[in-house]
């Protein structure tokens, strides 16, 4: 695959994970449990915690976005970075976490299946990110 194919693809996928990070940011400020856009979709939460993670969305959106308009292999380390310790730390929190306690009906399986997308769609950026991270300065 051509370098400038590869940076358009790695384009694209920041600019998709802006969007995804709005949509997150827009559902949760809206209070409208949407799977996928919130990970842990049925379970209890305040509106307080669901105003605080759309701001903090909103702000990986932007980021996301800038990143994708400058290309900069900095900002695209920084969000492989912070995107693997998200992913990890979703893990251990869904293996930590009693959610029976919350409800019988509440199954850890569907945050393994949005955890392991989120990991797919890290993973990709690694993929077509990997020339320009790897690129010396």
């Amino acid at each position: 695959m051509k370098k400038n194919t590869r940076n358009q693809t790695l384009r694209l996928l920041l600019y998709a994970g802006a969007v995804y990070f709005a949509a997150v940011a827009i559902v949760h400020a809206l209070g409208v449990k949407v799977p996928g856009l919130f990970v842990y979709f049925n379970v209890p939460s305040y509106a307080y915690q669901d105003r605080i993670i759309s701001f903090l969305a909103f702000g990986w959106s932007a980021f996301f976005f800038l990143t994708a308009k400058k290309m900069d292999s900095d900002l695209i380390k920084l969000i492989l970075f912070i995107g693997l310790v998200a992913v990890v730390a979703l893990i251990i929190n869904t293996m930590t976490t009693n959610f029976r306690l919350m409800g019988v009906n509440i199954q850890a399986s569907y945050f393994y299946m949005i955890t392991a997308t989120l990991f797919i769609y890290w993973l990709s950026l690694v993929f077509y990110g990997r020339s320009i991270i790897l690129k010396k300065n």
